[in-house]
């Protein structure tokens, strides 16, 4: 919640990366039960929004739990995990390591069974991904 809220502040975006939110983030969504992994899906994609935070957030590990979320979280998780894989797939290095661990057909499969925003936030990230020619 708090860091999700501040996270909306542009200003803010780098300051909470670069004081080390990243690496708590993705443990959360490694191990958090089902509200944790939603609120911290949910801040990694406000997050996501910045450029050099687009890096930082897949060098602390986060595409991996972001895609198996899709499959596993509850709907306000996995649509929260779209948006942030959405967001993070406008960066041409983390388009490739999507595509690598799953996650095109992962989005594909919530494209069909998902809500409709997590049916958005699934489109606009495979637009980012089909942007890649690799």
């Amino acid at each position: 919640g708090a860091l999700w809220n501040l996270a909306g502040n542009d200003d803010n975006k780098v300051k909470i990366a670069r004081a080390g939110a990243l690496e708590p983030l993705v443990q959360l969504l490694r191990t958090g039960d089902v509200e944790g992994k939603t609120q911290a899906a949910g801040a990694l994609t406000s997050l996501a929004m910045n450029t050099e935070n687009k890096v930082s957030i897949a060098q602390a590990g986060a595409l991996e739990p972001l895609v198996q979320l899709l499959g596993t979280g509850d709907t306000a998780g996995k649509t929260k995990a779209a948006g942030a894989l959405n967001n993070l797939a406008a960066n041409v290095n983390n388009q490739i390591l999507i595509a690598r661990i799953g996650g095109l057909e992962a989005l594909v499969q919530f494209l069909r069974t998902g809500d409709a925003a997590g049916k958005t936030q699934a489109a606009g990230a495979l637009i980012n991904l089909a942007r890649n020619d690799d």
